[in-house]
């Protein structure tokens, strides 16, 4: 008789998964997008400012390389750092950029990017772009893609250009613009 109940249960649970599924699919038909709401493209510069040394880093190791070699395979650094308007650090904060950068390539120094935009300011105020991909740091051009967007950036796709304007190994610091391509509702 327990068995019997169990299956019963399990059944009613999994007709209830099943039915609110395909409830789901008929509410996602894009009318929750508005009328006559078009996708927009939106291109923003911004500055990205990586510092791993002084009082207050605004990255920190959290995994050490795992080889002995220049690539730096395996090192894993989480990150919090700051996005302004132009290159001087001390230029209008617009954000920070929130995630980790990871070292997944053994024959170079390639990072895996895993970081969102979260924007502070202006119309962009409150929303984010989410960007994860490869960046291969000693390349003049690094392109990477949009995956996903929040707030004004909901349902956002495109990529991102990074380009190093300047890197100081000693100090720890490094400043690299970028160019954000981004289409959304």
């Amino acid at each position: 008789m327990t068995k019997l109940i169990l299956i019963l249960a399990a059944q009613i649970l999994i007709f209830a998964a099943v039915a609110s599924a395909g409830d789901l699919g008929r509410t996602m038909n894009g009318k929750h997008l508005g009328p006559n709401k078009k996708e927009k493209l939106t291109h923003l510069r911004v500055y990205w400012h990586n510092s791993v040394n002084g009082r207050n880093p605004s990255s920190v190791m959290i995994q050490q390389p795992v080889l002995n070699s220049s690539s730096l395979f395996g090192e894993i650094t989480m990150m919090d750092d700051p996005l302004t308007l132009d290159v001087p650090r001390n230029s209008t904060v617009v954000g920070q950029a929130q995630g980790m950068y990871a070292a997944a390539a053994q024959g170079e120094i390639g990072f895996l990017m895993v970081m969102n935009f979260a924007f502070t300011t202006g119309k962009y105020n409150g929303s984010t772009i989410t960007i994860l991909g490869r960046n291969v740091v000693m390349s003049k051009v690094r392109e990477m893609p949009v995956v996903g967007g929040s707030g004004v950036f909901r349902f956002a796709r495109g990529y991102v250009e990074a380009r190093t304007k300047s890197f100081d190994p000693k100090a720890g610091v490094a400043i690299v613009e970028y160019n954000c391509y981004i289409l959304h509702y």
